[in-house]
């Protein structure tokens, strides 16, 4: 599943995450060192929605973002009934 939104047009972004031990000269130690910089991914928070597009309902796939901005406009929600059946 690719994690790209389909109105803001996020995907995951590429960064690192970097390992330190020691303890901050303002707390008393000798200063932080850096132990390690490994590669990692920042995704972003895609959900499968159902959506108003062009006048139709179809399902897309949108960041949660998008979603509490307003961007998507849901449908309407359903009035049905079902019939009466008489025994």
């Amino acid at each position: 599943m690719s994690r790209v939104c389909q109105i803001t047009g996020k995907r995951p972004v590429s960064g690192r995450s970097i390992s330190r031990r020691g303890k901050a000269k303002r707390l008393g130690g000798v200063g932080k060192k850096v132990t390690g910089i490994n590669k990692r991914k920042f995704k972003p928070n895609v959900q499968k929605v159902r959506a108003v597009v062009d006048g139709k309902v179809c399902r897309i796939k949108v960041s949660a973002k998008a979603i509490r901005k307003g961007l998507v406009q849901k449908p309407p929600k359903r009035k049905y009934k079902p019939a009466k059946t008489e025994a």
